[in-house]
């Protein structure tokens, strides 16, 4: 039996996406400077404002474009959870001190 509070391992992107979304991460987040954005950029989440509660990294074996992280996030000010992709290395966003040290943390 898998123990509930270890993190789950996948091998593709699409199998940490379809597990974080049965686990109840629907969201879309996407990362923007300063805070990470949802709903068509309408409403926004400062670093202050939301949790990782899980994060996955995948290395492209030959392509740095296949890097990718996902991180299933949460906030409880909004009670919402969803997910954030976002490449890492060379391809990675420009953003804010304090987001890179928020999603640097794991």
């Amino acid at each position: 039996m898998e123990n509930p509070n270890q993190q789950p391992s996948f091998d593709t992107v699409t199998e940490a996406l379809l597990w974080l979304s049965n686990q109840g991460f629907t969201k879309d987040f996407n990362i923007a400077e300063d805070c990470i954005v949802f709903n068509n950029g309408k409403q926004s989440l400062s670093p202050d404002e939301f949790n990782i509660e899980y994060y996955f990294r995948f290395e492209g074996d030959t392509d740095p474009g296949d890097e990718d992280i996902v991180y299933g996030i949460s906030s409880v000010k909004n009670d919402i959870k969803g997910v954030l992709m976002s490449a890492f290395g060379m391809y990675a966003d420009s953003i804010s001190v304090e987001m890179i040290k928020k999603l640097a943390v794991h």
